[in-house]
């Protein structure tokens, strides 16, 4: 296993806005913003000095959800690869890749074509899925979602490495003297596991290089690294792992409009001071959002963090 950012330091990425519009996280703005409003933000948080960006991943929304999850939601190899285009240095994270839905020879192609044309610059975050019409239309059994997705990733495991021809033999999936090029740029393509359930923190113990959790508050952040790690234990699971954490939404200053009562704001100090509270409690990377009225004011916080915050993170030890 190998560690995508360096230990002992507190990282920061961005689930990038306009590609999933959930009501949840969804500015107003979005919902007529364009490519060139994607672009702009990738490119800030590129400047800025972001670990990863990040973008979801559904295939069709129900009716009976389309109000509070819209239908909204890009494709994320399609999306990863238009950033790789107009990014230098930062990530791309899927966060998270329902690789359920597709067989992992598809999801192999894809996400080693993006890592080789970004230069290795893939980070595959996956999850297990909720949306049960997703599942029935494209034939995969949504009450053994967990069962597919861990033989996925044990599949996806041989795919992706640097066989030209790799060898995999399973209960669902079965591949050999089947070809294919590019191979990833990177020798081993990490894989952080998103999801919060008992089955999720197996599923990262056992078989993932990271975990992403879903929103946990603060105070169940210990109690979750320290089960993954006893599962890891358990199993003789040896090197490094990567925690994540969620943050609160944040402001840079001070917002003068309202940002809702759970928005973090004030000046940079304040801030990071806040924030290097996830490095103590065991978290490797927080994934920030920030509060804004329109892109240019999401743009002049992601620099405003990168110049002014992002210093202080890791100052000392918290």
């Amino acid at each position: 296993m190998a560690r995508v950012f360096p230990q002992g330091r507190l990282v920061y990425g961005m689930q990038l806005p306009v590609q999933s519009q959930s009501t949840i996280y969804a500015e107003p703005w979005e919902a007529t913003a364009t490519a060139a409003d994607l672009a702009e933000v990738a490119r800030a948080a590129d400047r800025a000095g972001f670990g990863y960006l990040a973008t979801c991943d559904h295939v069709a929304i129900p009716r009976r959800l389309a109000g509070p999850m819209s239908t909204i939601w890009y494709d994320p190899v399609a999306t990863l690869s238009f950033l790789a285009g107009i990014t230098e240095h930062v990530r791309l994270l899927s966060h998270v890749a329902i690789l359920g839905l597709r067989h992992p020879l598809i999801s192999a192609k894809q996400y080693a074509t993006l890592d080789h044309l970004s230069g290795g610059r893939l980070i595959l975050g996956v999850g297990a899925g909720h949306v049960q019409e997703e599942f029935e239309v494209l034939g995969v059994d949504f009450a053994r979602r967990g069962a597919v997705l861990d033989e996925t990733l044990d599949a996806l495991r041989a795919a992706l490495g640097p066989e030209e021809y790799p060898e995999f033999e399973g209960a669902l999936f079965s591949f050999k003297d089947l070809g294919q090029l590019p191979r990833p740029a990177q020798e081993r393509i990490p894989v952080w596991v998103g999801g919060s359930s008992p089955a999720a923190l197996r599923r990262a113990a056992l078989r993932g290089d990271g975990w992403l959790p879903q929103g946990d508050p603060r105070e169940r952040l210990p109690a979750q690294i320290a089960r993954i790690k006893e599962l890891r234990d358990g199993a003789g699971v040896a090197g490094p792992v990567e925690f994540g954490a969620i943050t609160e939404a944040l402001y840079v200053g001070e917002p003068g409009w309202d940002t809702g009562r759970r928005t973090l704001t004030g000046k940079a100090e304040v801030l990071a001071e806040s924030l290097r509270e996830y490095k103590a409690l065991g978290v490797d990377q927080i994934q920030v959002r920030f509060r804004s009225r329109d892109r240019a004011e999401l743009v002049d916080q992601i620099t405003a963090f990168g110049a002014d915050v992002a210093p202080h993170l890791n100052d000392r030890e918290s």
